[in-house]
C-alpha cells in the first residue's frame, strides 16, 4: 500500500476523471503514480503533458533498456513492472531483462548497449560518477543529439523512480497475467 492513497475516480474532479479515462484506455488501468499525483491536479496535468511530449521526442530500444536499468538500480518495482510491459508490447526482447544485472559481460547485450547501460548506472549512482570518457565515447557512438536524449531519459526515470519510491508505490501487476496490460492496438 502506498504511503498516501491515490485520488479515487469518485473523488476526482472532471479533468482528473478525463485523465484517468485516457490512462485506462492507453494502459489498461490507471497507473497508481497518476492517482497519487492527482492530489495536485495542476502538477498532474503538467506531468502528463511532459510525458506525452517526451514520448513523441525520445524513444527506441536503447532508451527503453536504459530506463529499465535505472528503475532496477533504484529498486522501483512499479517502474520495473511498467517498463517491462511497455517493452513487451513494443516487441522488444524482454527475456534478456532477466540478465540486466550482468549486462557488462552478457553476450545478450551489444557493445553500445553495455556502454549506455554503464552510463545509466553512473548517472543513477549517488554521487553521479559519469566520466568525460563515457560522454565522449557515447557522443562518438550515438551523436550529440541522441546522447542528450539518452541523458534526458535516464534523468527522467531517476525522477519517476524516486517519486514512486518516496510514496512506496509498488508494482501494479502490469506484467503478471491479465491483471492489467496495455491494450494491443
Amino acid at each position: 500500500m502506498t504511503r498516501i492513497n491515490g485520488v479515487t475516480k469518485k473523488d476526482a474532479g472532471l479533468l482528473t476523471k478525463a485523465l484517468y479515462w485516457f490512462a485506462r484506455r492507453e494502459f489498461g488501468a490507471v497507473p497508481e503514480p497518476v492517482t497519487v499525483m492527482a492530489h495536485h491536479p495542476r502538477l498532474l496535468i503538467a506531468s502528463g503533458r511532459h510525458e506525452l511530449a517526451v514520448k513523441k521526442a525520445v524513444h527506441g530500444p536503447l532508451f527503453e533498456l536504459c530506463v529499465y536499468r535505472t528503475a532496477v538500480r533504484l529498486g522501483c518495482s512499479w517502474c520495473v513492472d511498467f517498463g517491462a510491459m511497455l517493452m513487451k508490447h513494443g516487441g522488444l526482447d524482454v527475456e534478456r531483462l532477466e540478465h540486466i544485472d550482468d549486462y557488462a559481460t552478457s553476450p545478450l547485450f551489444t557493445d553500445v548497449e553495455r556502454k549506455a547501460l554503464a552510463y545509466a548506472d553512473a548517472m543513477t549512482g549517488t554521487p553521479v560518477t559519469v566520466t568525460d570518457e563515457q560522454v565522449a565515447e557515447l557522443e562518438r557512438l550515438l551523436g550529440r543529439r541522441e546522447l542528450v536524449a539518452l541523458t534526458y531519459q535516464i534523468a527522467l526515470e531517476n525522477q519517476r523512480a524516486r517519486f514512486n519510491s518516496a510514496f512506496d508505490i509498488r508494482d501494479q501487476g502490469f506484467t503478471s497475467g491479465d491483471a492489467c496490460r496495455v491494450p494491443t492496438h
